[in-house]
């Protein structure tokens, strides 16, 4: 793509029209050379909607490697017998304590996060009875993640203060049976559009570097804009102990951060986060990641360990950008 076709586009997606997949795709295969006009761009577009601004999210592991699933890149699937720590649904005061290190990290969205293919009923109390406390004792925005949701489920969420609800369509339809086959792409769509349904914010994106192609990426990116979800998380596969993709490699650095960039020009006004393999797969590279994504996890992913908190706060200020902070000092 020329230079004055990359000025163009950046106008096109800042005056509100979308970006075409034939656009998409040619970001996502673009060559290395074009990575610094691409980052330029999708700076250009995140700081026009989001400023310098970074959302720092924390997870919380609240039920670890008791999943029924079969999802191939999962470490808490049961049957992979992967080497995690494994222990039943934690109880509401400790999801309200893990709250409230949150806060005090700096964090605005505290992600409750759960290893099934559904919540249960006791499940769901506990996660409503936790969220009603938190709400009352701190401002954080509370997200979920709690599976495939049955009929009530997300109604019950949203009336006990869940802001919003995360379920992941993880790659395109076309890929996915390649990914799981336990439960369907459908499933996870039906629950992204209850939990809207019910007044929830979607958070759902995907991983990457699970051997799909650049297009699978591009219509994922798509879906997820169909689906108008409000997060999109997009997290690059590290490849897990005994999972059947523990042998792919990681992605480049470069791949990573053009995928970004391809994302954030499909969702320029939307919380597009560096999630999951973060650190892993982007290594010294991290800070320009922040021109494409203006949120980030911190402190760890559910069973792999992240940057520390304070290392995450250092990055984010030394490159010129601000997190935002709802009322706490920041990170110890």
């Amino acid at each position: 793509m020329k230079q004055t076709s990359w000025s163009e586009l950046t106008e096109e997606v800042r005056s509100g029209k979308p970006i075409a997949k034939d656009r998409a795709l040619s970001i996502v295969k673009s060559s290395d050379a074009d990575l610094l006009t691409i980052l330029d761009v999708s700076y250009r577009v995140r700081r026009h909607f989001h400023g310098n601004k970074v959302r720092v999210h924390v997870l919380r592991n609240a039920k670890s490697g008791a999943c029924p699933e079969d999802c191939t890149y999962c470490s808490q699937a049961v049957q992979f017998h992967s080497p995690i720590e494994r222990y039943a649904m934690q109880s509401a005061q400790e999801l309200v304590e893990g709250g409230r290190r949150a806060f005090e990290m700096g964090a605005v969205t505290y992600c409750m996060v759960t290893s099934t293919r559904g919540p249960s009923e006791s499940e769901i109390e506990t996660v409503c009875d936790a969220v009603r406390t938190i709400k009352k004792e701190t401002p954080l925005s509370i997200c979920c993640s709690l599976g495939i949701l049955a009929e009530g489920q997300a109604e019950r969420l949203a009336e006990a203060g869940v802001d919003r609800y995360n379920h992941n369509l993880e790659t395109s339809r076309e890929f996915f049976p390649k990914v799981c086959t336990t439960h369907s792409y459908e499933d996870r769509v039906r629950t992204i559009r209850a939990a809207k349904t019910a007044g929830m914010e979607a958070c759902s994106g995907g991983i990457v570097g699970m051997g799909e192609a650049p297009e699978d990426r591009v219509e994922l990116a798509f879906a997820l804009r169909e689906l108008d979800v409000e997060s999109v998380p997009v997290n690059f596969l590290d490849p897990r102990p005994n999972t059947p993709l523990n042998n792919l490699p990681r992605m480049r650095p470069n791949d990573c951060l053009r995928t970004l960039a391809m994302f954030r020009l499909v969702h320029p006004d939307r919380d597009v986060r560096a999630a999951g393999g973060r650190e892993a797969c982007l290594g010294c590279l991290q800070p320009l990641a922040l021109y494409a994504a203006n949120s980030i996890f911190t402190n760890g992913y559910l069973t792999t360990p992240g940057q520390e908190p304070s290392s995450d706060w250092k990055m984010m200020t030394e490159a010129g950008f601000e997190p935002v902070v709802v009322g706490a000092k920041g990170f110890a």
